[in-house]
């Protein structure tokens, strides 16, 4: 399964140590939105790498969208630049996490949802309400959307070796109980 595993989105939050003006900044910064009767944050898209940036007056920032744990840092680091030079007094980015990753990957056959769903703890599957069956691992603590098709989609990981630890696992896991 691993050679396949394809980073779909990584979350990273941080904080800027300072108040942010919001109004100020949506005016200056191109591709901002800043509605703050319906969001209390201000969304900056970027494009170098392609992502979406949450700012909020307390300063803190939420950025995701970007396929690495590297495109995440780079993205923020970028937000930094930008606002240093429409005269945003910060000092940089600080506190820095993944917050989440979600990664996809594939089998090459069809899955016995309901086998698993009877045969592994730690499982969720009403194909009335949701066509996939979920899948909650303790350690590491992510959680598998898998579908009858053989896609899997891994959420919650921190960093590509949580995703990696997790993947190996649950393939380990659908061995023994001979789905795959």
């Amino acid at each position: 399964m691993l050679n396949n595993l394809k980073v779909h989105n990584v979350v990273a939050s941080g904080s800027m140590n300072t108040k942010l003006p919001l109004s100020q900044i949506a005016m200056e910064l191109e591709r901002a939105e800043y509605e703050p009767e319906q969001f209390p944050g201000l969304v900056y898209r970027l494009t170098n790498p392609k992502a979406a940036a949450l700012l909020f007056n307390s300063g803190k920032i939420v950025c995701t969208g970007t396929k690495s744990v590297a495109e995440a840092h780079q993205a923020i680091d970028n937000l930094v630049t930008r606002l240093r030079e429409l005269g945003v007094e910060i000092s940089g980015a600080k506190d820095v996490k993944i917050q989440n990753m979600v990664a996809s990957t594939h089998v090459d056959s069809k899955i016995d949802l309901n086998k698993i769903a009877f045969e592994l703890e730690g499982t969720e599957y009403e194909p009335e309400q949701f066509p996939g069956l979920v899948y909650r691992l303790d350690d590491p603590k992510v959680v598998f959307l898998i579908f009858q098709s053989g896609k899997v989609i891994c959420t919650g990981g921190k960093n590509p070796e949580m995703i990696e630890e997790s993947i190996i696992k649950l393939e380990k896991n659908l061995k023994e109980i001979e789905v795959i």
